[in-house]
């Protein structure tokens, strides 16, 4: 295990579980995932792998021995009337008898009602009063003669969820956690690895965390299938609920008007609607009405009295088209079921979360360290509903006077998610808190953008915020750099405009005049434009970046190449620098020949297999022309990563070679794995300066 693992382990004993546990234990148990956290915590807290080995083999037997199936229960209801007492298993809800006075329990899978509970057992465990507990409780079997008099006995019980928590205790050991650990925490408990994702990769993954920490907040995420949407959602929280497919109704959702009952919106925190696009979906335009009146003043109508809710609502769904023929043809809501694409339903949305950013999950994204017993941290999320954060930034930075009260409102509501989720006792430094409300702003500017190309009613927003100095950052999203040429429309009228294609002039990855759109915040008014001096930078995620735009027109002409980078040395890196030189081998001229050096230093954990890399790229490429050579920094001083040409050219790379995200280099099918401008890439600089 890793040094984070087991500070984890140590600062939060007993809550925090091995995450690649749950799996193997779950069997075809149809429990919730908490619940099976729960018990890990319990038996498998521990680095010892005989003792986690042991602990599962406890936590199985007991699943199997108490676990009620639904289909089993009458077998079970026998066992106990036969045996006299058994542990189970199960959710035990409460209810107040006024009638009688007493407390009933009433027991789901079991199907047992009006079972007797001490007062005592309710005051510890109140939860079981608002949405129920899983438990082991221990049931005995008391026939009596009296009519309508209940014969099960609850002798005993114990929560297998959290049934309280200490706050305080939760603030003190975060103070432990580094910014960077903290991420890494909240990524694993999630249940992916966070070796796995950029910076960038991760916060995104945090905002779908946000419903669940704010309350009445309006989330939408679109993307491809296969990134983990539901997740979230289905597993993740005993407070929120996935709607799967198929049509939701008022009375479901809000309140009945023949009976008065309220629906989901006044007994979860969070109300995911799945599989939510589609064109052609069948939606009862009174519910999206009602739907907006929701989103927008947190309340519903039931006849002429109205009525007030907390819970947050998820939007996810899949998109059939990339965002290049979204931007180009229509929007990003293209998806969006006919009733729901109206513009004042889109407006009362706080953030768009960007679904084609996150990679389809793979089997090395999963987590293997440890990470919150997922009930524990949703209680404390829950707890976190009540404070607002959303004024945080405003020492240090002012929003831009252009941006509208329900555009501030949703930017607001996203970073106060962000900082609860991230810094729950404060201490953000400048920088952190920049970032975040950055990747607020961008959310809402997703959705902003799009519906000046729906609705041009809507006028023009400067997204953008002014530090105490006096300086304007300006807040592109991804998309907005990666396609301009589209981005700004405000109009989908078909054009003769034809998608460009890798090898044409692309719309990123070449520094040209007008790439203002690359930088974030643009520090520099103008890029180089071919092989001219210039700096210019990419933002994490970004696409369509390749070695031969970045680096081939500074490198043409060349018969000499140094490449300084002292971290040449993994699979990876050594790809990245095959590439290269397949550049240099592509445009250096038939008939002549290139020399290019490597500075680089030795691998400490194993040279063997550096060296044994670089022969191979050495000989795999002399026959194109291009003569390797390489050599070792003995000094371990080297840090700085550029590259110099015998033309008079130095290229300064802030991460070297390193510039692309993690692909899977087993899947040979996989473009990204094939072509550099399917990669997304970290977030780098490039400086062109040209000696004399």
């Amino acid at each position: 295990m890793s040094a984070l693992n087991d500070k984890i382990n140590e600062t939060f004993t007993g809550l925090v579980v091995r995450k690649d546990l749950v799996k193997e234990v779950r069997g075809n148990a149809i429990v919730p995932s908490y619940v099976l956290e729960f018990l890990l915590g319990q038996y498998c807290a521990t680095n010892d792998e005989d003792t986690i080995r042991s602990g599962i083999e406890t936590v199985k037997e007991i699943l199997h021995r108490h676990y009620v199936h639904r289909n089993e229960a009458g077998l079970i209801r026998s066992n106990i009337r036969e045996k006299g007492r058994w542990k189970v298993i199960d959710k035990v809800s409460v209810a107040l008898n006024e009638k009688t006075d007493a407390y009933e329990a009433s027991f789901a899978n079991l199907g047992i009602k009006k079972v007797l509970v001490d007062s005592d057992t309710v005051k510890k465990n109140q939860k079981m009063l608002v949405s129920g507990v899983w438990s082991i409780a221990d049931l005995e079997y008391d026939h009596k003669e009296e009519a309508n008099a209940v014969p099960w006995v609850l002798s005993g019980l114990k929560p297998i969820q959290m049934s309280s928590f200490d706050y305080e205790a939760y603030l003190e050991a975060r103070a432990q956690f580094t910014t960077e650990e903290w991420i890494d925490l909240l990524i694993q408990t999630i249940g992916f690895n966070p070796d796995a994702f950029g910076r960038r990769s991760k916060l995104l993954q945090l905002l779908r965390l946000i419903p669940y920490v704010e309350r009445n907040y309006n989330l939408i995420e679109l993307g491809p299938k296969g990134t983990g949407k539901s997740h979230i959602f289905s597993e993740f929280s005993p407070h929120g609920i996935l709607i799967s497919g198929g049509e939701v109704t008022v009375p479901k959702l809000f309140v009945s008007n023949a009976s008065g009952k309220i629906g989901l919106v006044g007994y979860w925190d969070t109300i995911a609607f799945d599989e939510f696009a589609g064109r052609q979906k069948k939606v009862d335009k009174a519910l999206v009405d009602i739907m907006k009146n929701y989103l927008a003043n947190k309340s519903f109508s039931r006849g002429v009295e109205t009525l007030g809710a907390e819970a947050s609502m998820a939007f996810i769904g899949n998109t059939k088209h990339s965002v290049a023929y979204m931007l180009k043809h229509t929007d990003l809501f293209e998806e969006l079921p006919d009733k729901y694409y109206d513009s004042a339903f889109i407006d009362r949305l706080h953030t768009y979360l960007p679904g084609w950013e996150i990679d389809v999950i793979r089997g090395e994204m999963f987590a293997t360290g440890y990470g919150f017993i997922v009930d524990y941290l949703a209680e404390v999320l829950r707890h976190l509903r009540g404070q607002d954060r959303s004024s945080d930034y405003r020492d240090l930075f002012t929003l831009d006077p252009s941006i509208s009260t329900r555009d501030r409102d949703g930017v607001q509501k996203t970073f106060s998610g962000l900082v609860k989720l991230l810094f729950p006792g404060g201490g953000a430094t400048e920088a952190e808190i920049r970032e975040l409300l950055t990747l607020a702003m961008e959310g809402r500017k997703r959705v902003k953008d799009q519906l000046m190309r729906i609705d041009s009613t809507y006028p023009e927003v400067e997204f953008r915020f002014t530090d105490k100095a006096g300086r304007v950052t300006k807040v592109q999203t991804l998309e907005e750099r990666e396609h301009p040429r589209w981005y700004h429309r405000r109009s989908f009228e078909e054009t003769d405009e034809a998608i460009i294609e890798p090898g044409q002039t692309p719309d990123v990855g070449v520094p040209s005049p007008n790439r203002d759109a690359l930088e974030a915040p643009p520090a520099n008014p103008t890029a180089p434009s071919g092989p001219a001096p210039g700096h210019v930078t990419f933002a994490e995620n970004q696409k369509g970046v390749s070695f031969d735009a970045l680096l081939g027109p500074w490198l043409d002409g060349a018969a000499e190449i140094t490449l300084t980078d002292p971290y040449i040395r993994v699979y990876h890196q050594m790809r990245n620098l095959m590439e290269l030189l397949e550049v240099v081998a592509l445009r250096k001229p038939d008939g002549e020949d290139v020399r290019f050096n490597l500075l680089t230093a030795p691998d400490p954990e194993d040279l063997e297999r550096q060296t044994g890399y670089l022969e191979q790229i050495r000989d795999g490429i002399a026959p194109l022309g291009v003569e390797f050579t390489w050599a070792f920094d003995g000094t371990s001083t080297i840090h700085a990563r550029h590259l110099v040409t015998d033309t008079g050219w130095k290229i300064l790379l802030d991460r070297g070679l390193d510039v692309f995200q993690r692909a899977d280099l087993n899947n040979g099918f996989s473009p990204a794995n094939r072509h550099q401008r399917f990669r997304p890439v970290k977030a780098f600089e490039v400086t062109y300066l040209l000696n004399g």
